[in-house]
Order: structure tokens, then C-alpha cells, then sequence
């Protein structure tokens, strides 16, 4: 409490001078005033008068309202009457109007009072703390922005221990920072497909730099999510790295669109190919009924006869090729990244492409002969190679030519945007066609973006192409002017320590056993051929035409049975009632899947009970004898 000598007259107050109100603070580098209770200026000292821009001899009088942010007027007005009441103190912070602007002031006042006791007005010192005020202001939105913010979001120290997680981690999920703590979760860590992805996470976090990728996880209801994640790292002002900030944005509904995408260009490009499929076809059977008419002629000629078998066997086989590639661009099939002969994936596409395209457009190679094999899905790298010569006809309506390439990129030769601690494949497709101006190549991969005619395209192949390639951690350059043709260089990576090409598997005679073999076929000459054939290497072979047939004899104890062959393309079930009544009554039971197609979601179902092994039609009678030999010297190992 302030007690300062006055005198009254008339029932008024007299003020001493401002120097007897200020006392010692008058040199204060603090603001300092004095205000009686109608709220005029009384004396205010030296600081408080540069602070506001005004001289010593002009404050006097002055109402304070007139300094005071008018929505501050209230609060300043409350402060009064709290200062009339013991302890005859209070602080408070308001906004006052200074040359600079509004700067926010803390005060902290008290009371005058006279000799008598009695309360005559307030001194109040004060600081100027607008820097602080705007940075918790700051610092307030920016803990609402992270807390709010539709990304999830993780702050870790410099290990990988989290620290915290904002409300959209928590939504999707379900981990609380405590639950985080308390279980020691290693949520980093979580999506990264194996520990080889993790590490190589942490080598590029160590080196300083930001890690970026799509990681797939189980949500809390169970279902599979694919995310975007991008961990980068924070460093304080000396430039080291304190803590590390993870940001998860859910992409599974992106990923679901791309892949509709694929398959919507896949059916486009297959559209492309029918005509020249089915002209192939028709040959093919051509070739067939008349090597079969021509044995019904000359049943007993040695010479016909092999000369006929050779001739239906190598249509066959040619058939079976066409199969595969129908199938490879219509169903919607599982990615699989695995060892992949791009030279060989080449010559078989275009094999297929040169009966479809015009006669008036050739095909060319270069191919490295040592390239090794990539690391890559087939399915869509067939699909990159489509695409392109799908273009680049297109772009020769009169006619050209097509040259593929294939080659090992150096890292000092690789583009900026791409891994330099990574062995790259290039595949290069030129073509003589129309080219492109600079905007329109500017433009290409932009999704339904095109140029041709409603007829020709939609303008979904590049888009596709660029997709892939990036899935592929790989990258695009195009190289285009108009009147002089089109180069699309594709970089992809080459398979970890490969150094050779993938070798040829050479055909021959599979080796035969005496054990008791259950065929389960419900088409009648493929039952009849397994029969023959697995019969004269010395199996015992027991067919079902059906499934009933099938469950009955795997039941029936009684029935020595060594191993099964099953057809999953069965009325019904499909097949898995069978292998089900096969792994309840013969837990050991080697068994091998025929199938034309296999989903993603039946492999995973088959896998689920523990098979492994899968044959696709159309298959070679000694390709699966092998196999079928290989599982049943396995088992005898195992017994």
C-alpha cells in the first residue's frame, strides 16, 4: 500500500506533485503512471512517456481510455474496484496504443492512499510483452493446427521413442500416446514389410535425410489401410537432430482408384488386341483340326504320325502363350515383385503385338544380352511395354517402325531423381511416328489427357505407365519433337545381387514312384491324360471326376492315398470342400492346385489351410511331375 501526504479543500483532493507520486520509480526503466479513480493520467515517468510518444508535460490530466484498446476499456475499469479492497493489489494485461502500434502491456498496480487511509488512486507498473503474448498466440494455433489437423501425426525423440501423437493418430489407430508408452509400441516400425524395409528407413533417417513411402497396416475394425508416410528430421538451432516428426495420411481410397485405373486401361489395351487374338486363334485351330484330320487318314504312318503330333503340340504350346497373355492384361491380379528377364518379357509381347499391329509397322531390337533380371511385378511391367507400342502405333498412321532396348545404367549415368546406390535397368521404345510439341509432352501423363480420337483412346495409358513406374521406384524420360518420333526411356531397378540373366529351364523326361496318386479333374480328357500319363511312370493313380466322389475316397481309411492333385476349378465348392476333407482326414497329405486363375483372395483362403502349391493352366505333364515328385520325396523326409 501507497501512502502519500495531501491536503483536502472543499470536500476535493489535491494531488501532490508527480514526483512525490512516483516516488523512486521516476528513473524506473519500467512503465510507471499514477491515474486517479476517474481514470486521468496523475504523473507517469520518463519511459512511460517515450514508450507512448507523448511529453512529461502533456500526460497530466490525460484519460488512460484514451491509450486503452477499446475492447481492453472494461478490464481496466474492474481492476478499480478491485484495487479498493484489500490486499489493494492486482496485475492484469491489456492492450494500449503505442507509435508502434498496439502493444500488449503487463501491469501490475496498486493502490494510492492518502495519510488518512484513504484511497485516491493507483500507481502501475508495467512491461511491454507483446513479443511473448504473440508467441503463445502463435504457438496456440500451431497446437491446434497439429491437434485438428486430418493427417496423422507423431513426434519422436531422435530414437524412434514417440513422444506425441495428435487426435487423427489416435482416430485411426486406436493408440493413445499412454497406451503408446505403456506397451512400448514401436509405431515406426509398424508397415514396414520386413525388417530389411526398416532398416533401410532408419539409413536414410541416420544420413539426415527425409524418408517417404506407402506402408500398408490393420486398422482397429481389421481392415487393411494403405498409408503415405514421410518421417523427416528436426534439429535445433545448432543443426542437430533432436526429434524426428512422422506424418500419416491414409491413401487406401487413392490406391483403390489407381488400381481401377490399371484395370480400366488393362481392358482398354486387351479391346486392342482381340482382333489380332482371335485372327491367331482361328489359325491355330486351323492347324490343329488339320494335323488331327490328317492321322485319321494315315493312322498307321510312322512318319505322319510324328510329324502330325509335333506340329498339334507346337499350336498347342502357341495357344497356351495366348492364354497367358489374355489372362495377364483381364485379371485383376496380386502384385508380386520377383526376378523378372525384361529381354524375354520383350520378345514374347511383341511375338503377340506383330500379328496384331498393321503389316505396314516392324518391329526392332537391341537387347543386352547380360542384362540381369529385375525386380518387379510381371503383370505390369507387360503392361508399361503394351502401353508404349499401343502409343507409338498410334503416333505412325502411315506406317513405321518400333525399336526396343534394353540396357544396365551406371549410377554416374542415372537421372537426378533416382538412387545412386542402386543398379537400374533402361528400357528405351523409339518410335518414327508424328512426335509431340513441348506442351503436349508436357501433358502426357496426366490421366484422360490425349490427343487421338474418341475411337482410339481414352488417355489412360501413360497415366498407368507412370504409376507403375513409380510404384516401381523407378522414373520416365521422354524424349519428342514433332515430325521426329518419340523416345520413352523407363528406368527400373535391377533384382539385389543379381549378376546373371535368369536361366532357360530346360525340358525333360520327369522321374516316375511308385506311391498312390488321387486326381481330381472334372474334365474328362485332362482326367484321362494324368491317368495315362502319371500310370506309366509307375504311380497307382486313383481319379474323382467330382467333388462328392473326391470327399468320399480321401474320407475312406481304408484307401491308401500318397498324393493329390486337385482341380480347383470344380462345381460348387471349387475345390475347397475337397482339400478342407483332405487336411481334416490326412493332415499330411501333400496335395497340388490345377488352376487356370487363382484371385488374390483364393490364394490367401487356400494358404490360410496351408497350401502352398499351385500349378497354372495350361501346364506341362512334366513340369508337374517334378513337382509332384519333389513333395512326395519331401514327405517321405519328413515321416
Amino acid at each position: 500500500m501507497s501512502v502519500v501526504s495531501c491536503e483536502f479543500i472543499a470536500g476535493t483532493a489535491t494531488f501532490p506533485q508527480p514526483e512525490v507520486l512516483l516516488g523512486a520509480s521516476a528513473g524506473s526503466s519500467a512503465l510507471v503512471y499514477c491515474r486517479d479513480w476517474q481514470g486521468h493520467v496523475l504523473a507517469a515517468n520518463q519511459a512511460f512517456a517515450r514508450k507512448f510518444g507523448c511529453s512529461m508535460a502533456e500526460l497530466p490530466g490525460r484519460p488512460v481510455s484514451t491509450f486503452v484498446h477499446l475492447d481492453d476499456v472494461r478490464a481496466v475499469s474492474l481492476c478499480d474496484a478491485e484495487l479498493q479492497q484489500a490486499p489493494h493489489r492486482t496485475t492484469r494485461d491489456t492492450r494500449w496504443l503505442t507509435p508502434q502500434g498496439w502493444r500488449w502491456i503487463a501491469w501490475e498496480e496498486t493502490t494510492l492512499h492518502n495519510e488518512g487511509g484513504h484511497a485516491i488512486g493507483a500507481r502501475a507498473m508495467g512491461h511491454d510483452i507483446t513479443r511473448q503474448r504473440v508467441a503463445e498466440e502463435q504457438f496456440y494455433k500451431l497446437s491446434c493446427a497439429v491437434e485438428q489437423s486430418p493427417v496423422a501425426m507423431v513426434i519422436t525423440d531422435a530414437e524412434g521413442q514417440v513422444q506425441y501423437v495428435n487426435a487423427k493418430f489416435t482416430d485411426a489407430t486406436g493408440y493413445t500416446l499412454e497406451r503408446i508408452l505403456d506397451s512400448n509400441i514401436p509405431v515406426l516400425r509398424e508397415g514396414h514389410p520386413n525388417e530389411a524395409s526398416y532398416q533401410k528407413f532408419w539409413d536414410t533417417i541416420r544420413s539426415g535425410r527425409e524418408w517417404r513411402g506407402e506402408l500398408s497396416r490393420e486398422r482397429p475394425d481389421g481392415k487393411r489401410t494403405w498409408e503415405s508416410v514421410r518421417v523427416s528430421c528436426l534439429r535445433n538451432a545448432a543443426g542437430d537432430v533432436t526429434n524426428l516428426l512422422c506424418l500419416r495420411e491414409d491413401i487406401t481410397e487413392r490406391r483403390a482408384l489407381e488400381d481401377q485405373l490399371r484395370q480400366a486401361q488393362k481392358m482398354e489395351s486387351l479391346g486392342t488386341l482381340a482382333g489380332g487374338i482371335a485372327h491367331d486363334f482361328n489359325n491355330l485351330i486351323a492347324v490343329i483340326n488339320g494335323f488331327a484330320e490328317l492321322l485319321l487318314l494315315k493312322p498307321g504312318d510312322p512318319a505322319t504320325l510324328q510329324k502330325c503330333v509335333r506340329e498339334i503340340r507346337r499350336a498347342s504350346e502357341r495357344a497356351s502363350g495366348l492364354v497367358r497373355q489374355i489372362m495377364t492384361f483381364s485379371r485383376k491380379a496380386e502384385v508380386r515383385f520377383a526376378p523378372l528377364d525384361l529381354n524375354q518379357l520383350c520378345r514374347d509381347l511383341v511375338a503377340l503385338l506383330a500379328a496384331t499391329f498393321p503389316r505396314n509397322i516392324s518391329f526392332n531390337f537391341g537387347l543386352d544380352e547380360g542384362l540381369p533380371p529385375l525386380m518387379a511385378d510381371q503383370n505390369q511391367v507387360q503392361q508399361i511395354v503394351l502401353n508404349l507400342c499401343v502409343n507409338a502405333r498410334d503416333a505412325m498412321h502411315t506406317g513405321g517402325s518400333i525399336t526396343l532396348v534394353t540396357s544396365r545404367v551406371e549410377a554416374s549415368a542415372l537421372p537426378a531423381s533416382l538412387a545412386k546406390n542402386r543398379a537400374y535397368a533402361c528400357l528405351a521404345a523409339t518410335d518414327t511416328g508424328t512426335g509431340m510439341t513441348q506442351e503436349v509432352r508436357a501433358r502426357i501423363f496426366e490421366p484422360f489427357f490425349t490427343t487421338k480420337s474418341a475411337e482410339q483412346g481414352t488417355g489412360l495409358g501413360l497415366a498407368v505407365v507412370y504409376g507403375i513406374v513409380a510404384s516401381h521406384e523407378g522414373t520416365i524420360e521422354v524424349e519428342s519433337e514433332p515430325g521426329r518420333g518419340s523416345t520413352f526411356k523407363i528406368y527400373l531397378p535391377l533384382a539385389e545381387g543379381a549378376a546373371t540373366t535368369i536361366p532357360p529351364a530346360k525340358a525333360a523326361d520327369f522321374p516316375g514312384g511308385s506311391e498312390t496318386l488321387l486326381v481330381v479333374e472334372d474334365e474328362a480328357p485332362l482326367l484321362l491324360l494324368l491317368e495315362a500319363s502319371l500310370g506309366s511312370k509307375g504311380y497307382q493313380v486313383v481319379t474323382a471326376p467330382d467333388e462328392p466322389s473326391a470327399i468320399a475316397l480321401v474320407e475312406d481309411r481304408t484307401q491308401r492315398i500318397d498324393g493329390l492333385l486337385l482341380d480347383l476349378n470344380l462345381p460348387a465348392s471349387g475345390g475347397i470342400a475337397v482339400l478342407r476333407a483332405a487336411k481334416a482326414a490326412r493332415p499330411g497329405l501333400r496335395a497340388v492346385i490345377l488352376t487356370g486363375s487363382l484371385l488374390p483372395s483364393m490364394r490367401s483362403e487356400f494358404e490360410w489351410l496351408g497350401q502352398r502349391h499351385f500349378v497354372r493352366k495350361p501346364y506341362t505333364i512334366d513340369h508337374l511331375g517334378r513337382l509332384l515328385r519333389e513333395l512326395l520325396e519331401d514327405s517321405r523326409v519328413a515321416t
